[in-house]
Formats: C-alpha cells, structure tokens, sequence
C-alpha cells in the first residue's frame, strides 16, 4: 500500500470506539470524564473562522501521508500508517465555522482483536467563543474506555489536539507526522504496537443506498409532495417538515425512532435532512442512522419529473441495511410514487 494511505491507519490504530457501562475515569484538560466519548479541548485568540479553516488543514496537523479531499462534504480522505492503522474517513457534516463531523467510513488495526473498533465512530470539532478567546472542541464520538485501543487513542488525540492543531491555528505551523514517519512512529514505539506484516487493502468502495422514481407532474408540484412526509412515510411524525432548520421526530411502534434535521431545501431541486438522533430496535447499534443524511433530488427529464432518493452514510456494511434499503424502496417505489401521483400515500408494510 502507498506510504500515504499507510498514515491512515495509524488513526484508526490510535482512536477506538465503542460503548461500556463500566466506571472509569480518564482525564483530558484536567476534566475527569466518566464512561464518556473521548473528548479534549484547546482556547486560542484567533478567530472561529481562523480555527475552522485550520481544522480542516488534517496534512498540516495531522499527517502529510493523509490522501484525499478533507474540507469538502461528502468527500472522504484515508490515513495510513505502516502496517498498523489504515482508516477510510468522510465528512457529512459542515457548519462553516461552527462545526465539523466526519464519519470513519472504513477501519483497520493490527493490534487490536476487534479490528474495526473505529467503524461508524465520528470525529467531531466544535468551534465557539469564549469571553475573547475561541475554544475548539474534539469529541472522538465511539471512543471510550472499554475499547481496547482507547489508551493508546486518547494519548495520540491528545497530542494531535492540544500540540500540533493548537500550534498550527496559533502560529500557522502545525507538527504533523512527515511522510518517512513522525508521532505516529513515536506511538507505535511508545506502545510497543506489532508491525511485522503489512497491510495490503484496498477499502471497498460502498454505495449509499439509492433508488429513483419518475412521474408526470411537475417538479413543484414533486417538492411540495416530498416536504409532506405524513402522506407517504408510515408511522407517527411530529414537528415542522418544510421549513430550513426545523427539526421533526419519526416513530414507527417500538421499532423505530429518528430525528432528522432539514439543513438543504432549494425550491422544486433539493432536499436534504440530516438525522441528528435514531434508536432502532432490531440492530446492536441502535443509533446506525445517526450523523446519516437523507437527500431528495429533483429534476426534470423528458416532459416528466425525476426523483432521485438517496440515503447518503445508509451503506451494507450496516447491520439494518437490508431491512432499511427494503423499507425505503417501498416507500419511495410505492408510497411517495402514489402520494404524488393520486394524492394519497400506500401502506406497505
């Protein structure tokens, strides 16, 4: 594999996730943390956008082996390093100079027996003010101390956050790892982490699940159907569905719950929701929907009206994927289709 993409791994190798009900306590900014997500932060006197544009620089402060696009939404970079971490990252969410998240799409460490501990955790940078001074703050969400890679994560975040981030905003210099190695070499040392083979992968490349209807009516007349969810997706909703920045809960029974967000809505092209919180029953990671966004695309085509529905993060690696991608099909196959055609939504299940 490409030195570049070896960078990568010591990422994932240096950050675990997962969830424990056990009592422990870790210190980061000496503020104990409980049982938490692993989280830190820095105060500087640049700007919100200055401290933004910085996080987004990962090669400046984290590695210069990272390949890919790290500042743009839904694009996704990988980080290597040797044989030890390889990781495959995406950012889903963007607030310019607010907030940025970025979901680990794909994971492997050498030293851990769960080798994909990072799988679905988010990297989370929140930017805000405090008194004259912006505060930055990194919540590895998934990353907590029952994983097995957590000491060894914490640590690196620690030093990511608090060293070279903060120097890199402060001073315009960050410490990232060199290409021939760097802090994640001091890591692997300091650990004493195996690198007796190495990894030689290629991430599969997953789709979000996507499906696509086309009807006779306008694309008017299709955006107005799809911002009234209550007529084509079964199950109880509660709140605003076509308003920016408004916020709606969607319960099927005791089976499904979910929060979604409307963050993109361009009249008769676009709408997009983002799912802030979801608890479904039947899969052990009953939040797999959260951070996901759900996108509606409009176009004319042919005298008639495309509708191209994509749930973007909704992947097959994901344990609810058959289930969803199912579920989903009929109610934009079936449900919308009719809803927008007749006026009036199918049950399908």
């Amino acid at each position: 594999m490409k030195a570049t993409v070896a960078t990568a791994v010591l990422i994932a190798v240096l950050f675990g996730s997962g969830y424990s009900q056990q009592k422990l306590l870790v210190k980061t900014n000496n503020t104990p943390m409980e049982n938490n997500d692993f989280s830190t932060h820095i105060l500087v006197n640049q700007t919100p956008a200055e401290a933004f544009q910085a996080i987004t620089r990962f090669r400046e402060w984290w590695s210069e082996e990272i390949e890919g696009t790290t500042d743009q939404l839904n694009e996704t970079f990988f980080y290597h390093y040797k044989d030890v971490h390889l990781c495959k990252v995406k950012l889903i969410e963007l607030i310019p100079n607010r907030k940025l998240v970025y979901q680990v799409i794909d994971n492997e460490f050498n030293f851990t027996k769960d080798k994909t501990e990072w799988i679905n955790t988010y990297l989370i940078f929140d930017v805000s003010t405090q008194g004259k001074q912006t505060k930055v703050t990194f919540t590895h969400q998934g990353l907590v101390p029952s994983y097995e890679c957590y000491l060894v994560c914490q640590d690196a975040w620690t030093s990511y956050i608090q060293g070279s981030l903060q120097s890199l905003i402060t001073t315009g210099k960050g410490k990232p790892n060199p290409k021939e190695g760097g802090l994640n070499e001091e890591f692997v040392k300091k650990w004493g982490l195996p690198t007796k083979h190495i990894i030689n992968m290629e991430l599969p490349k997953q789709k979000d699940y996507s499906t696509s209807i086309l009807v006779d009516q306008s694309p008017a007349e299709v955006f107005k159907a799809i911002n009234n969810p209550r007529g084509w997706w079964q199950g109880e909703i509660v709140g605003k569905t076509d308003q920016l920045n408004e916020a709606f809960t969607y319960r099927m029974d005791d089976v499904h719950f979910s929060k979604q967000k409307i963050v993109e809505l361009v009249a008769n092209q676009k709408v997009v929701w983002l799912v802030t919180e979801s608890n479904l029953s039947f899969v052990s990671k009953r939040d797999e929907w959260t951070h996901t966004k759900i996108q509606f695309d409009i176009k004319a085509e042919g005298g008639k009206t495309k509708v191209t529905f994509t749930h973007i993060g909704l992947v097959s690696a994901f344990e609810c994927y058959d289930g969803c991608s199912g579920a989903w099909g009929l109610l934009i196959e079936k449900s919308l289709f009719s809803f927008i055609t007749t006026g009036k939504g199918v049950k399908v299940f």
